[in-house]
C-alpha cells in the first residue's frame, strides 16, 4: 500500500527575513510573476529563496534580480536551468509609475518580501522600502524584545 506524501499546506512558499530587518518598510505591493515550467515545479516542491534578492526597474518593467530557484533534478532533463535568471514582475502602470518616482528619490529601494500562492497562481509580495541605521534596528529589536516579555507575563497569569 503506498503512503501520501504530506504537501505543504500553507501559501507561503518563502519568506525574506533579512529585508525586514535591514529595512523599514514603507508601502506593499502584490505582483505577480512569469515563470517557466522547472520554476513552478521547484516553486511547489519549495525550494526558493529571496535572500539578496532585489527589484530594478527598466524599461518601464519590473524585474525580480537574486530570487533563486533550484532546479528539480526530474523536473528539468532537457533544459538548461538558470537558478538566478531575472524574472519578470507582472504589475499595473500606475505601480510601476509609482515606484519608480520613489526608488529615484534618495534613500528608497525596492526589495522581494515573500513569494506565495494565490488561486493556482505565483505572487510575489515586494515592498518600497529604506534602509534602517543601527540606531534604528536597535530600537526595534529592543521593541520586539518588550513585546515578547509582554506576551509572556499574559502567558503566566
Amino acid at each position: 500500500m503506498a503512503t501520501k506524501k504530506s504537501k505543504n499546506t500553507s501559501s507561503t512558499i518563502c519568506l525574506n527575513k533579512k529585508a525586514r530587518h535591514e529595512y523599514s518598510i514603507e508601502e506593499k505591493f502584490e505582483a505577480g510573476v512569469a515563470l517557466t515550467g522547472w520554476e513552478v515545479k521547484s516553486l511547489r516542491e519549495g525550494r526558493a529563496q529571496l535572500i539578496d534578492s532585489y527589484v530594478i526597474l527598466k524599461n518601464d518593467e519590473a524585474w525580480l534580480v537574486g530570487a533563486h530557484f533550484t532546479p528539480l533534478i526530474s523536473a528539468c532533463t532537457h533544459v538548461v536551468a538558470d537558478p538566478r535568471r531575472d524574472r519578470k514582475l507582472l504589475l499595473h502602470r500606475r505601480q510601476i509609475d509609482k515606484l519608480q518616482v520613489a526608488t529615484q528619490a534618495k534613500g528608497h529601494t525596492c526589495v522581494a518580501l515573500a513569494m506565495y500562492w494565490k488561486g493556482g497562481r505565483v505572487k510575489c509580495e515586494i515592498a518600497l522600502v529604506k534602509g534602517k541605521k543601527l540606531h534604528d534596528k536597535r530600537a526595534s529589536e529592543k521593541e520586539r524584545e518588550g513585546e515578547r516579555e509582554k506576551q509572556r507575563g499574559l502567558a503566566a497569569h
